[in-house]
């Protein structure tokens, strides 16, 4: 018999959606997949030789729980250069993959019943992550007008003596909005008040088209000592099946963390590490230039989707999505159940095209594409949308 905790988990519609398409694939369909969130480039060439080096000097023992010294060496220096954070390394956790350092640390903090904020639209993975670790998921409602980006009065209409953590996804998946310096002091002054931790996801740190980037935990020692900051590589540096992320957090809750993580899984894998510590010291330049890429795409699918009628978006600031607002089509179709359900599995099936309905993200009237994809297939998935709706 299953555990009784899964009965109210929900399988992702991410890695659905990308399963459905690859068997529409192997069966000859000409699908056009603007759904997954992972970068369509190659790990740094310097992150492949590192690996093989650790391969080739056998490399290959267990190590730190909380990771290679090396590795954490180098996030500590990306850290002081790129975010200006001080951490020691003892302050920081390599994990598996950034989804992994956010469930240590909810491990790490989590009581039965203890209530952890997340804004709307959130990635699909928060709540089920929070229910799975004990606590209870909180939705906190955000304004369109505001990109969707949490604010304190949004926060207080759900702050209770249970709540002990608040996830900020920043840049945010799914709407790419960044938040300002004064916008993250407004949410730190907030939850130093009311003793909350903020868990700041920064996966996309690095993928952003403005001029600055503020780190949540850099705002003061205040700041800093409540904020768990989570990164890693697979999004940065293309690593996505490498799967090394990383918390960076006050001495004791990184202390806790490691303990969690070393009866779990003992560490990540060392030729995984090395090939980070290569990526993170010798690999700007590649990473770089995805960023300016994905700048040209996102600019070219925001010229196509203003020419389509019926559709609003969130402009992105970073990662690489755009949210799309359907909501002046749904009072033209009565589909029953999910909208964006129901419009995603017509446009796959009549249009060829795969995108993420909004509900995995907790707003039903939107839909997630993703322009980490060539060019082309960019431009001639828009354009099939664009069909879709004017034959709806």
């Amino acid at each position: 018999m299953l555990s009784s905790k899964l009965k109210n988990i929900t399988p992702s519609f991410t890695i659905g959606i990308s399963t459905k398409v690859r068997e529409l694939r192997n069966s000859g369909q000409d699908i056009i997949n603007l759904s997954i969130g992972e970068p369509d480039f190659s790990t740094p060439a310097a992150a492949k030789e590192g690996a093989v080096e650790a391969i080739r000097s056998n490399l290959t023992k267990y190590d730190a729980a909380s990771g290679l010294v090396d590795l954490r060496k180098a996030i500590q220096e990306k850290l002081k250069h790129e975010n200006n954070l001080s951490y020691g390394i003892d302050e920081i956790v390599v994990s598996n993959g950034a989804k992994h350092a956010i469930t240590n640390a909810l491990i790490a903090l989590l009581d039965s019943g203890d209530e952890v904020l997340i804004p709307k639209p959130y990635w699909v993975s928060y709540p089920e992550m929070v229910k799975l670790t004990g606590g209870i998921p909180v939705f906190v409602e955000t304004q369109e007008a505001n990109s969707f980006k949490a604010t304190p009065e949004d926060i207080k209409k759900k702050i209770t003596p249970r709540t002990k953590i608040i996830i900020l996804s920043n840049p945010s998946n799914p709407t790419g909005a960044i938040y300002t310096r004064d916008e993250l002091s407004a949410l730190v002054e907030l939850c130093l008040k009311h003793q909350v931790y903020i868990l700041s996801d920064e996966i996309y740190e690095t993928i952003r088209y403005t001029d600055t980037f503020i780190s949540t935990a850099s705002l003061s020692e205040g700041a800093k000592d409540i904020t768990i900051t989570i990164n890693g590589l697979s999004k940065s540096a293309a690593m996505t099946g490498w799967r090394i992320g990383y918390t960076a957090t006050n001495k004791a809750l990184a202390k806790a963390i490691s303990t969690v993580q070393g009866h779990l899984i003992s560490h990540p894998s060392t030729i995984s590490q090395w090939a980070s510590v290569a990526a993170l010291r010798e690999s700007t330049q590649e990473m770089e230039h995805m960023v300016s890429v994905y700048k040209g795409r996102r600019d070219t699918a925001i010229q196509l989707l203003s020419e389509i009628k019926d559709i609003s978006f969130i402009q992105p600031e970073g990662a690489f999505y755009i949210f799309i607002d359907l909501s002046c089509l749904t009072r033209k179709l009565t589909w029953t159940d999910s909208f964006s359900v129901a419009f995603a599995d017509k446009l796959l099936e009549e249009g060829n095209v795969a995108v993420v309905p909004g509900i995995a993200f907790g707003m039903d009237q939107y839909i997630r594409i993703s322009y980490a994809c060539d060019t082309k297939e960019l431009i001639e998935g828009i354009n099939r949308i664009k069909a879709f709706i004017s034959s709806l």
